[in-house]
């Protein structure tokens, strides 16, 4: 009995709607398959941008280390499981889709986090690695018991990341790079005015019958973090490998107000003299 009833509880973490997180979209409005329509086919930026950004950095990262393109490998399955989640609003598809937006915040600081800022008892990027991969653990542990407070959490690490960002660009004289920066701000502020909206603000959108913000979100969201971890990891490139002589360009013209940002190494280890 008790077997039957364990069986029974794990099927209902996959059903339909055994979520407490429900949009402000119309349920089952274009299909009887998928919950939130919108939602779910937006999720699809994530299978492009990625792969593209993944190429992007590819020198960068045979330069200072392959594990970065861990980042965006991760971003595609947060598209896969946002579509899970989305497509059927399940308990199951809501704890994956967080999850994977946390482990993708913990590779970003296992990689990116500035050496300047570790604690004071972290000696090496190796240690600090260990004890992110510790509270990661221990976070992903604890999402079960109130999962409903994940997603405050996983923006309260986005307002961390940004204040970070603060501190950086204080030093910095580089035009290029705090354009960068505004923008990945900008883009962030707007992403999470849809998030807010959406969650708060559905009787006002439902009355103007655009209830899609949070479709717009996942839109802003996967280029906000393009722009970010550029700007990150050219910062990471100037402090670890800066014989590379990095700099900054947009994809796919360099010219255009508009694109993806990357970067591009202009020496190499080659040209560094070692001694």
């Amino acid at each position: 009995m008790g077997a039957f009833y364990s069986a029974e509880k794990m099927a209902g973490v996959f059903s339909y709607e055994s979520s407490d997180l429900d949009w402000c979209e119309d349920n089952y409005k274009h299909s009887e398959h998928i919950v939130e329509y919108f939602n779910t086919t937006s999720s699809f930026i994530f299978f492009i941008i990625s792969p593209i950004m993944l190429y992007l950095l590819h020198p960068y990262a045979k330069e200072r280390n392959l594990a970065i393109h861990l980042v965006w490998t991760m971003m595609i399955f947060v598209g896969l499981f946002s579509m899970y989640f989305h497509m059927t609003l399940s308990f199951m598809g809501q704890m994956l889709d967080e999850l994977s937006i946390l482990w993708v915040l913990a590779l970003g600081y296992a990689l990116w986090f500035p050496r300047q800022h570790f604690p004071s008892f972290v000696k090496d990027r190796a240690s600090f690695s260990k004890m992110i991969l510790a509270i990661t653990v221990v976070t992903t542990l604890s999402c079960f018991v109130k999962p409903t407070a994940n997603a405050y959490a996983l923006n309260c690490f986005a307002v961390h990341v940004l204040f970070c960002l603060g501190v950086e660009m204080r030093s910095c004289a580089d035009p290029k790079v705090l354009q960068l920066a505004r923008s990945s701000v900008g883009l962030w502020v707007l992403a999470i005015s849809c998030w807010i909206s959406d969650r708060f603000g559905c009787s006002f959108w439902q009355k103007l019958d655009f209830c899609y913000l949070h479709g717009i979100w996942h839109i802003l969201i996967v280029v906000a973090v393009a722009y970010a971890s550029t700007l990150v990891a050219y910062l990471d490139a100037t402090y670890e490998i800066p014989y590379s002589l990095p700099g900054l360009q947009y994809w796919p013209c360099n010219k255009w107000a508009v694109g993806l940002p990357y970067i591009v190494l202009r020496g190499s280890a080659k040209t560094h003299k070692r001694c």
